[in-house]
């Protein structure tokens, strides 16, 4: 029996903690059966079974193709207030480079950023709270398909999600191996920035590479662009405002063509930032720029840019809400109310779009050294009772019952704009 080593108050988490072998044995099941964003009919399937098992009150499947969503109604719904938790199900396309006996069985893809311990950890809310339904209100939980660049979460607002579930506040958490396991990192503004794609498309005159002068060489124009670019942060972009435009892909002529100069190159990359001004400033300057070095040239360079993912943003009180039900479970010298942003994306910004809400991260520890995505990673079994006890948390403390009869413990939340 795995005897999980990690300690924090309360009912919630001391009753999770009996259940830490089944959830660690779903979990590990989960990340030898990987799947893509999509194409979870396994994982789905799972769910679908452990919820049952649960004894929730309702299960809907296929709303975003993959998705599933279960409903418990807590011991009173008098409040009216609908509260939803979300975890991630989807895996990466990469080859998994460990050893033990949970590790892909599929080859060429791998649960390399831990959605199969996310899955896990609601399974686990899921479990405690239709057994204990300490809350008034209703608990929605969001099990997601497709986070890893295929937009899940719009899809899942997009086939009727929270039109069906109106919930008030939707929360969800991540995983984070540069965090301490035990330890839950938060702020009051913005989590992860929003993802943006370039493409670049650099039109010249190829020719022969020994009459170079006779032609316009786009993989000279491009090298200027690439070089010209990088300006974008430093030169126009306020040192107190943060964005990245990295140029990570290049693509000219035939490896096997030495002496043919081409006649186009396409440059692709991506462009991070945390507010539209920001953005629209940044996309503006890469065209400015990047027609204005291949005009200087007789080339033309075409920008497309496109906006994948937004920037994940916490809405404060929420924010300030989950950072406290963090601490009653860790204690405060464990809770990080102020964590630096990072410039990673995460595509729950699209429901924090709709509804107020927080996205957290939970401490794991780099197992082996190794972050996410990383072909070596595994996610950290011993922090599956504490998620699945913070998930819970939300749930009571979001939607407390009256805490005598005659009276109603009510918080304050934000409406998401």
């Amino acid at each position: 029996m795995i005897e999980p080593r990690l300690q924090a108050a309360g009912r919630p988490f001391a009753h999770i903690a009996r259940l830490h072998p089944e959830l660690t044995a779903f979990r590990r099941d989960l990340h030898a059966h990987p799947e893509l964003g999509f194409e979870e009919v396994y994982t789905s399937g799972r769910v679908h079974e452990a919820l049952k098992a649960c004894g929730v009150d309702e299960i809907h499947t296929g709303i975003g193709k993959t998705g599933v969503v279960g409903v418990i109604r807590g011991r009173s719904t008098a409040s009216g207030r609908m509260l939803g938790l979300r975890a991630d199900m989807d895996a990466l396309p990469m080859a998994e480079d460990n050893d033990f006996e949970w590790r892909s069985a599929k080859q060429g893809l791998m649960h390399g950023c831990g959605h199969d311990g996310h899955t896990a950890m609601l399974v686990g809310a899921a479990r405690y709270l239709a057994e204990t339904r300490n809350f008034d209100g209703t608990a929605v939980l969001i099990f997601q398909p497709g986070e890893e660049g295929f937009a899940g979460a719009r899809v899942m607002i997009e086939d009727g999600l929270f039109d069906r579930f109106p919930v008030d506040s939707v929360y969800a958490m991540h995983n984070w191996p540069g965090m301490p396991a035990g330890t839950v990192g938060i702020n009051r503004g913005a989590m992860m920035a929003a993802a943006d794609r370039i493409t670049i498309e650099v039109t010249g005159k190829g020719g022969h590479g020994a009459h170079a002068y006779l032609t316009v060489d786009p993989v000279v124009v491009s090298a200027h662009i690439i070089t010209a670019v990088q300006s974008i942060v430093s030169r126009n972009v306020r040192p107190i405002d943060a964005a990245v435009v990295s140029i990570c892909a290049v693509h000219a002529g035939d490896l096997g063509a030495m002496s043919v100069v081409p006649g186009k190159a396409t440059l692709v990359g991506t462009v991070r930032t945390f507010s539209s001004r920001v953005q629209e400033q940044v996309e503006r300057r890469l065209v400015e720029l990047s027609s204005a070095v291949a005009a200087g040239f007789g080339a033309t360079a075409q920008v497309k840019f496109e906006r994948i993912y937004p920037a994940t943003i916490n809405t404060a009180p929420e924010a300030q809400f989950a950072g406290d039900v963090a601490q009653a479970l860790v204690g405060a010298h464990n809770v990080e109310r102020n964590m630096e942003p990072s410039m990673g994306a995460e595509d729950f910004s699209f429901m924090l779009q709709k509804k107020a809400g927080a996205y957290l991260r939970i401490g794991q520890d780099a197992r082996g050294g190794a972050f996410l995505h990383n072909s070596k990673y595994d996610f950290n079994d011993e922090i599956l009772p504490l998620g699945a006890a913070l998930h819970a948390g939300l749930v009571e403390q979001g939607m407390p019952l009256a805490a005598k009869a005659g009276t109603t413990q009510n918080r304050t939340v934000s409406t998401a704009t």
